[in-house]
Formats: structure tokens, sequence, C-alpha cells
């Protein structure tokens, strides 16, 4: 199993969020169910980023 590190971070002062994939997808928005998504449909979202 190859170990994989997904990191959510909060903006201070705000309601946003930003999830970083281990492939380095990013994405911020405000709900954290959105950044979980994004996360765990690797590798699917990483046809998307930019």
């Amino acid at each position: 199993m190859t170990a994989t590190r997904l990191r959510v971070e909060w903006t201070p002062g705000s309601d946003v969020l930003t999830g970083v994939c281990h492939c380095g997808a990013v994405r911020h928005a405000e709900d954290p169910v959105e950044i979980w998504a994004l996360l765990l449909d690797h590798p699917e979202h990483a046809k998307d980023s930019p």
C-alpha cells in the first residue's frame, strides 16, 4: 500500500477551506464535503486540475 497525504487547510478569518491532494490538485471551497469529495476522488480529479 502506498502512503498518501491529503491536507485540508482553513483560512483564518473566513469560511474558506483549501484541499490539497498528494498529486498537487488544489481546490478552495466553503463546504468541507466538497473538499473531501475532491480529495477522495483521486485520480479522477487530476483530469480537471490545471
